[in-house]
């Protein structure tokens, strides 16, 4: 796992660095790609991550591509007793999605309980901008997330985007903030692995592209 101590600062770095253009660099770059793996909750250690390696993964979403500049991703991070907030959040959301259910209160316990299993969960939001087609915003708010699971990946970090019914129910919306028009798609838990780090397959790429020369 990378060592990283708090006081470095990668955003600052690479406003004034000049861009690296090499092969040992590239192959870092493919190595960050192919290596990365979404992890279970229950593969996970719940001890603290320092906020430092946080605010990296949440510079490397705010390098996202997006078309006219909008950056259209917003955050908002949970961690510690905050979490309790999503929690109660999430277990409201699921009585909701199962009000034709006699008892949801396992399910409720499960869904506050699980927030614990990750030290730190960050709400999705995308904030569309109405001068541009909203399929170009959502891209462009996937190359953001997707930068922050990279840099996860590259910190030695496990995460996972989630991003079933309770997790984007409009009362979990409203709990972490986001109004229309902005939208919540999920949340990226983040935790240190507490198993080995998984190994991962693709099929050929040939079954995937065709050349036209």
């Amino acid at each position: 796992m990378i060592k990283v101590n708090a006081t470095d600062h990668l955003a600052d770095a690479n406003r004034t660095a000049p861009p690296e253009r090499d092969r040992q660099t590239a192959l870092q770059l493919f190595n960050a790609i192919s290596t990365r793996r979404s992890f279970g909750l229950k593969d996970l250690s719940p001890e603290p991550i320092d906020r430092a390696l946080v605010e990296q993964m949440l510079e490397a979403a705010n390098w996202a591509p997006s078309h006219g500049q909008t950056e259209p991703w917003r955050f908002v991070v949970y961690s510690g007793e905050a979490r309790r907030i999503l929690g109660e959040a999430f277990a409201t959301a699921f009585r909701l999605l199962n009000s034709d259910i006699p008892s949801t209160e396992a399910g409720e316990r499960n869904q506050r309980e699980r927030v614990w299993q990750a030290p730190v969960w960050i709400a999705l939001g995308m904030h569309p901008d109405p001068k541009m087609p909203e399929w170009e915003e959502l891209i462009a708010f996937g190359c953001a997330v997707h930068n922050m699971q990279l840099m996860a990946s590259a910190l030695g970090l496990a995460s996972k985007w989630t991003s079933g019914a309770p997790a984007i129910h409009p009362h979990v919306a409203e709990v972490v903030g986001f109004a229309p028009p902005t939208q919540l798609y999920g949340f990226l838990y983040v935790g240190r692995p507490a198993v080995p780090w998984p190994q991962g397959k693709r099929r050929p790429l040939a079954e995937k592209v065709r050349w036209v020369e």
